[in-house]
């Protein structure tokens, strides 16, 4: 198996900066998921200034503040909103607050970028659309899985360039360890939207950009309470399948099965089918090697290869982005795409169909 280090298999430059200091201000509000930090790094990365971070409750900032100090403490949301400076703000709301969040920062004159998933109803994506539509702002979205993901960056950049040809099915596998505490509204269906809506919707993201498509149908899906009785409005297994208007199909299974002896939260993994070759992404861990995550697995008519890609991809997303909000472009995500891998998401779970125990 040889190492694939040589151009054909190459990531791009690692990305810089795009921004100098002061140049783009962003503010931080709602730390309700984990994920504002990711969110956060990703933009301090890139260039971006964090001035101001908002939250209700004061133990929540005094653990973001810990580890961002830059950030001041506002008295609250208007506080950030009416600040003529701040050009973005980055929420992790309750997922089901997550689009009136962002409408209020698009009505305010401001960009948003949410954690996913980024709303949990039709009427809320109806509402979204509308609201970019109108004003031009952007309502991105961190599907951090795919666009903070080194492995998965470097695949979409192999396949852009033809690795393994037309690419024709996309399979995500997405388990998560449950861990603990966490929040009530995590086990509360009209919060946090279900499986296939809130983890389900990185890999919906992942099948359309892999695939190159713009659109998609559900054709099949099913969730699952296997073995949490005590929290009957959690999903604990989603499946779902989908056929893209490129003609490729995707196939995702999430779950909350993450045993404890594994080395880290979950096993994510990714395959990608090519009509001249295919890729595997294991992405947070090897199992049994001891090796970390990180590994890309690429397969063409030249042999096979192995790829490690920590601390030589990078995360291009965030400058561009950054750049995206400044001139008004779409090259980070375009809006459409986010919209469409969170409509995948909500119809998928909408149309579920409910596996008995």
């Amino acid at each position: 198996m040889s190492a694939a280090d040589g151009a054909t298999y190459a990531p791009a430059p690692m990305p810089r900066p795009v921004v100098e200091p002061g140049e783009f201000v962003f503010a931080a509000a709602h730390l309700d998921h984990g994920h504002i930090y990711g969110m956060t790094d990703g933009l301090i990365g890139a260039g971006g200034t964090l001035t101001w971070v908002y939250d209700p409750d004061p133990a929540r900032l005094d653990i973001f503040r810990t580890r961002f100090p830059q950030a001041r403490v506002a008295r609250s949301e208007a506080e950030i909103l009416d600040d003529p400076d701040v050009r973005l703000v980055a929420g992790a709301a309750v997922t089901s607050e997550r689009c009136a969040l962002g409408l209020r920062v698009i009505d305010a004159g401001k960009d948003y970028f949410t954690d996913k998933a980024p709303l949990t109803t039709l009427e809320q994506l109806a509402a979204a659309r509308a609201a970019t539509a109108r004003t031009g702002r952007k309502y991105a979205v961190y599907y951090s899985e795919r666009i903070h993901v080194e492995s998965a960056i470097l695949a979409g950049q192999l396949i852009e360039r033809g690795a393994i040809g037309r690419v024709i099915q996309v399979i995500g596998l997405g388990p998560h360890r449950l861990g603990g505490p966490r929040p009530e509204w995590f086990f509360e269906k009209a919060k946090y939207g279900g499986i296939l809506c809130d983890i389900g919707s990185h890999n919906f993201e992942q099948m359309l950009t892999f695939a190159g498509a713009t659109d998609a149908e559900v054709t099949t899906a099913a969730i699952a309470n296997y073995a949490h009785p005590e929290h009957p409005e959690l999903d604990d297994f989603g499946e779902a399948h989908i056929v893209m208007d490129t003609g490729a199909t995707g196939y995702v299974r999430v779950d909350w099965f993450t045993p404890a002896g594994l080395s880290t939260w979950g096993d994510g993994r990714t395959f990608i089918l090519g009509t001249d070759g295919y890729i595997e992404l294991r992405k947070y861990v090897n199992v049994g090697t001891g090796e970390g995550g990180g590994h890309l697995f690429l397969v063409d008519g030249t042999g096979e290869h192995h790829i490690r890609t920590d601390g030589k991809v990078g995360y291009p997303y965030f400058g561009q982005l950054i750049l995206d909000c400044l001139q008004r472009t779409e090259t980070a995500m375009t809006q459409e795409h986010a919209f469409k891998a969170a409509e995948l998401s909500v119809r998928a779970q909408a149309q579920a169909r409910v596996l008995a125990p």
